[in-house]
């Protein structure tokens, strides 16, 4: 099942701009992000996306393995720096965040976190 989340926000310096967000149920929490934080993940997810296109096309042209092996490694190293750009800020604000507002619970989170990243 599908909800949608009534928002505002800004886009192209115009502000306050209704729209509708999905939103999953089976998430517990959920992060405001400041623009710049929106705009630098959005970024990199759209540059990954872009190169998987290109995997793809190059796929289809019937391009040379190696080729094909050595942008699929690019987008490995690419998905893994947003994961470390995500990560950091997760921890410099909600972990941070709940650590200082007395909530030590987050650290275990964290922890789990870690592992599944590890894997």
């Amino acid at each position: 099942m599908v909800y949608y989340i009534s928002i505002q926000y800004k886009i192209w310096g115009v502000s306050d701009i209704n729209s509708e967000k999905e939103f999953c149920p089976c998430c517990k929490k959920t992060k405001q992000r400041t623009d710049e934080e929106y705009k630098k993940l959005i970024n990199r997810l759209n540059r990954i996306e872009g190169q998987i296109r290109g995997i793809k096309g190059m796929l289809e042209k019937d391009a040379y393995c190696t080729d094909i092996l050595v942008q699929a490694a690019a987008v490995n190293a690419a998905v893994n720096s947003f994961t470390g750009e995500l990560l950091s800020q997760h921890i410099r604000s909600c972990v941070a965040d709940d650590i200082r507002s007395g909530n030590d619970d987050v650290i275990d989170e964290l922890v789990e976190t870690l592992k599944k990243l590890m894997k």
